[in-house]
C-alpha cells in the first residue's frame, strides 16, 4: 500500500539535517553498522571500475565503498549533509562528490557498480520507474545493482522497502538477474547483474 504519492522534495532533508547533522544515527547505529557489513559484503568483485551512490547522506557508506571503487560518483540532495559527506572523505581522491535529484537528474556515464541504499522509498512510483530505467540504461552489461532498504513500515514515505525491491524484481529474467538476496527483521537486500 502507498502512503504518499508524491516524492519526498530536497527540502525535506535539508530540513532534517538543519533540526540533527545525523538525523538517522548512521555514525552510531549497530543496525547501520551491521547493514553496511552486509552490503560491502555483498558486492562480488573486490574492486569496480566505477561506482555511483545515490543519496551519500553524510557518507559513512560512502567512505566504505570508496575502497571497493577506482572511483565513486556519490550524489545527494542535502547541501547540508554533502559538505558533512566532503568533509569525512577529503583525504580520497578517488570520490566525486556532486549535487543531483536522480530521477529529475542522472549521470551522462556508465558505471559498473550502483547502490542504491535506503533512497528508493523517498520516490513516488513514477520517480522510482524513472529512476529505474536510468540505472538500469546507465549500468554496464554484467554490472551490479545493489539495493538496501528498511522494510518497517512507515506511512510518512511514498512506497516501503518491499515495493522498491519487488519493482527491480519485476526485470527479472528479461534485463536483471538476482545474484543475492537477504531478509532480515529490520532490511531487505538485493544484488542484481545486467543481463
Amino acid at each position: 500500500m502507498t502512503y504518499n504519492s508524491a516524492s519526498l522534495t530536497s527540502d525535506f532533508f535539508e530540513a532534517l539535517y538543519q533540526q540533527n547533522s545525523d538525523p538517522w544515527q548512521f555514525e552510531t547505529s549497530e543496525y547501520e553498522a551491521q547493514k553496511y557489513l552486509a552490503t560491502l559484503a555483498a558486492l562480488p568483485h573486490p574492486l569496480y571500475q566505477s561506482g555511483f551512490e545515490i543519496g551519500g547522506s553524510i557518507g559513512i557508506l560512502t567512505e566504505k565503498l570508496a575502497d571497493r571503487c577506482q572511483s565513486l560518483l556519490s550524489v545527494d540532495v542535502s547541501t547540508i549533509a554533502q559538505s558533512q559527506a566532503i568533509k569525512r572523505c577529503h583525504r580520497l581522491t578517488n570520490i566525486d562528490f556532486q549535487m543531483m535529484s536522480v530521477p529529475q537528474e542522472f549521470p551522462d556515464k556508465s558505471f559498473d557498480l550502483i547502490v542504491l541504499s535506503e533512497v528508493g522509498y523517498y520516490w513516488c512510483r513514477e520517480d522510482l520507474e524513472k529512476a529505474q530505467n536510468l540505472m538500469l540504461d546507465q549500468l554496464k552489461p554484467q554490472g551490479h545493482l545493489l539495493l538496501v532498504h528498511w522494510i518497517v513500515d512507515a506511512r510518512v514515505l511514498p512506497l516501503t522497502g518491499h515495493q522498491v525491491h519487488d519493482t527491480f524484481l519485476e526485470l527479472v529474467p528479461t534485463r536483471l538477474k538476482q545474484l543475492k538476496s537477504l531478509s532480515t527483521t529490520e532490511y531487505r537486500l538485493d544484488l542484481f547483474e545486467k543481463i
